[in-house]
């Protein structure tokens, strides 16, 4: 089983949160606030989205109860899975009305002070609820913000996302969840399968795990020589690809994403229940 989050691991979180927040201030705020950053979504609805979720982190952070800023949204984001997180997107935006981008950074910017205010000094390992009844530890839940920053500063900007700042996502949230509890949130209609699938990942900036899928359920193991599947990736790329940003075809050919292995047609089974929205 991997190693539990250390203190340096929290701390680069924690920069990375930061500095990646102003990046995307600096990136909105030059950009015209109607203008198209994906099909659905302008560069100040893009906006709103990363800034709803960073209020809602305000209140999940810590230690105690604090007010929850959404609450009508609470029962929505326990029932939510992967394949439901555009619905809890549009209720949000639909309650988070402003499109002022000057305004909605102030408020991203006071939001993140606040996270990182009040968790300084907390337990980076601590499970927090998330969607569809999760638990991820609270260090997972910075690099989610971060990993939502760098996505849709992406979608704005086509800007570079740092490798070490995508890792965070793999690492601290991803397997921070499947290692304590992922909820409802991978449920699907797939019929279990009774024999395991064992996916190796490695890069130059994550540390090496294998992600196990067997009888519907995902562990987090330590890389073993017998793994069905070894697939080798440049984190940005991952997280691109993860997110329907950049084709997995694409991903290959260019060799950001290596897939070996003695069973590598058992990836794509895999990916159906292991998978991001």
């Amino acid at each position: 089983m991997p190693s539990p989050i250390t203190d340096v691991q929290w701390q680069t979180v924690r920069t990375s949160l930061k500095h990646t927040a102003d990046r995307f201030a600096e990136l909105v705020l030059a950009r015209e606030p109607g203008a198209k950053a994906t099909q659905d979504w302008t560069v100040a609805d893009t906006a709103a989205h990363v800034a709803v979720i960073a209020r809602l982190y305000t209140a999940q952070i810590g230690s105690g109860a604090a007010t929850d800023p959404l609450p009508s949204l609470r029962s929505t984001v326990l029932t939510t899975t992967v394949d439901t997180v555009s619905d809890l997107n549009a209720a949000a935006l639909a309650q988070f009305t402003e499109r002022d981008t000057g305004a909605i950074i102030e408020q991203l910017r006071a939001d993140i002070d606040v996270i990182l205010r009040v968790s300084d000094g907390l337990d980076p390992e601590e499970p927090l609820p998330w969607l569809g009844d999760s638990r991820v530890p609270r260090a997972g839940v910075l690099a989610h913000l971060v990993n939502e920053l760098l996505i849709h500063g992406w979608d704005i900007g086509r800007w570079r996302i740092p490798p070490e700042d995508a890792a965070l996502f793999h690492d601290l949230f991803l397997v921070g969840l499947l290692r304590h509890d992922p909820g409802h949130l991978l449920d699907n209609d797939e019929p279990p399968r009774e024999k395991r699938i064992a996916v190796q990942f490695r890069s130059d900036h994550t540390k090496p795990v294998t992600l196990v899928l067997h009888r519907g359920k995902v562990t987090v193991e330590d890389p073993r020589a017998d793994n069905d599947v070894r697939l080798r990736f440049d984190p940005p790329t991952l997280s691109l690809v993860n997110f329907h940003r950049v084709a997995k075809a694409r991903a290959v050919l260019t060799g950001k994403i290596a897939i070996s292995g003695p069973k590598p047609w058992l990836l794509p089974r895999f990916l159906k229940t292991v998978r991001l929205p």
